[in-house]
């Protein structure tokens, strides 16, 4: 027993450390995060650190607006709601775009361009001087939001179909952590700034032209020079990397035959341009599925009415709306609930927004465990598996919500303990949900899979806007938008249940 498993233990550290490529479509059956020295491994770590890296400036202004903004426009509660909900609308429209783009030009190239376009909003965001200026600059900003579909699409064209829902929960994940990481920078940096004597006034500015253009620039060089576009090469070469025909199981095991391997289950090592690698140590590169031979093919008029048309493009669809929907209204808006709830001398700006960045923060963790829960119920359930594990997770985050504004319209003085254990735990469901919906996207039109990714990505910012709006116009008691929000969800899941998806 001891032998078996640190058999287990070196095998799991291997598939962390070398890429294993399954023959009939280039993809890796491994997630390489310990490496840097093949095209998957570089691939995934600068496509959730496009995404993370975008929200230093998508994101910037939410722990800052509730006090040091908002006094410094002079701002009041219903421009605040407002200015959050005009930052979900360009990314609502771009990631669109974008996803046909990524179809036609490939993820890579994309997420560069977007992080090189979101510095010029982001630069000029220290010259914000009225209301109108500051919509007008955090709706460009907003472009940045669209670098989650080459993010998505870029994973879901380096890695196979037994990881893919892990790639994408983690890619999305660490990314989503962006999020968080931006609420503790920003303060720390304005905090920093307030006693280097600088004035609230300028401090803001500044942590504008300190934080967020640089990283945009830096990573977006780091994306062009080092990352790849597909498995193939070039991604007009991408149609060269996947067989004619779906292979058949028997096919697959005379694939893995034909590879050179070790003994067991070990996986071979080699260089980027000679890795020698196995197949049978995966077990779900035996199931067929329309994944092993999908390409992304630029988008037509009838395949895009084709797909609107499709049950199945609606199906993650209306569940991220639910989802990651709620997860950015909470994003925007939570600090500015506490800082309302509980202000007080020793309650102010600073902690409000430490506290509500942990519900970003924990995205490092519970995205990607949704995706490999997902990936472990596919091998066993399908694609159904996914499907019901996602409704269930989204089922689950409506109820808490509910149960988290009825305690605080219930009590007079809620405690800030309860709430806080409260939101973690609908931060767990929300976002094993997200996870677990990406792992989902790729079996949906999956020749189409950046045009899909941008359909997800687009209707979970409607669902930003849609409880954006709910925060903005339920604003007291401070419970009501939570409830509503949780009402909302629970209905929209499940009704999604009738909606059939293939088996694998």
């Amino acid at each position: 027993m001891p032998a078996l498993t640190l058999s287990g233990i070196s095998n799991a550290y291997a598939s962390m450390r070398y890429p294993v490529i399954n023959p009939s479509n280039s993809k890796c059956s491994t997630i390489p995060i310990f490496s840097l020295n093949n095209q998957y491994s570089r691939n995934f770590h600068l496509s959730w650190l496009g995404f993370f890296v975008a929200f230093l400036s998508w994101f910037a202004f939410a722990p800052l607006i509730p006090d040091a903004i908002k006094t410094d426009l002079n701002l009041t509660s219903e421009e605040v709601g407002n200015s959050n909900i005009v930052s979900l609308c360009a990314t609502l429209v771009v990631r669109l775009i974008s996803g046909l783009l990524v179809d036609r030009y490939g993820p890579r190239k994309v997420m560069a361009g977007l992080l090189i376009i979101g510095t010029i909003p982001s630069g000029l965001a220290g010259t914000i001087s009225t209301v109108q200026g500051l919509y007008i600059v955090r709706f460009f900003i907003g472009i940045l939001g669209a670098t989650f579909v080459s993010c998505q699409a870029w994973n879901t064209a380096f890695f196979d179909k037994n990881v893919v829902g892990t790639a994408n929960a983690l890619g999305g994940g660490w990314g989503d952590t962006g999020g968080g990481f931006t609420f503790i920078i920003m303060i720390a940096l304005f905090n920093q700034l307030l006693a280097n004597g600088m004035s609230p006034h300028v401090a803001w500015r500044v942590a504008f032209a300190i934080v967020p253009v640089p990283i945009l620039l830096s990573v977006a060089a780091a994306t062009l020079m080092f990352g790849t576009d597909h498995p193939a090469g070039k991604w007009s070469d991408r149609y060269k990397a996947v067989a004619t025909t779906l292979p058949t199981s028997d096919d697959q095991t005379s694939n893995s035959e034909n590879i050179k391997t070790k003994s067991g289950d070990d996986i071979e090592t080699g260089d980027e341009k000679n890795i020698e690698v196995t197949v049978t140590a995966v077990t779900a590169t035996n199931l067929v599925s329309e994944l092993d031979a999908a390409v992304n093919n630029p988008l037509s008029l009838n395949t895009a009415y084709e797909i609107v048309l499709n049950p199945l493009t609606w199906l993650p669809s209306l569940a991220y709306m639910t989802t990651f929907g709620y997860e950015l209204a909470i994003q925007v808006n939570l600090a500015t609930v506490l800082y309302t709830l509980f202000k007080s001398p020793t309650f102010g700006q600073t902690k409000a927004g430490y506290i509500a960045g942990i519900y970003g923060l924990l995205n490092v963790f519970f995205r990607p465990l949704g995706g490999y829960f997902g990936d472990l119920i596919y091998v066993k359930f399908g694609v159904p598996g996914k499907k019901y594990l996602t409704i269930a997770c989204g089922v689950a985050q409506g109820l808490l919500s509910l149960g988290l504004g009825f305690y605080i319209d219930n009590h007079s003085h809620p405690s800030l303990e309860v709430i806080i254990v409260i939101f973690v735990i609908v931060a767990m469901f929300n976002e094993v949900a997200n996870g677990v919906n990406f792992s989902l996207v790729p079996h949906c039109n999956p020749n189409s899979n950046g045009f899909m990714t941008g359909i997800v990505g687009a209707m979970g910012n409607l669902g930003g806007i849609f409880f954006a709006i709910i925060f903005r116009f339920q604003p007291y008691p401070l419970g009501r938008a939570f409830w509503i929000a949780g009402v909302i969800t629970v209905g929209v899941n499940l009704l999604l249940c009738i909606i059939r998806v293939p088996q694998f």
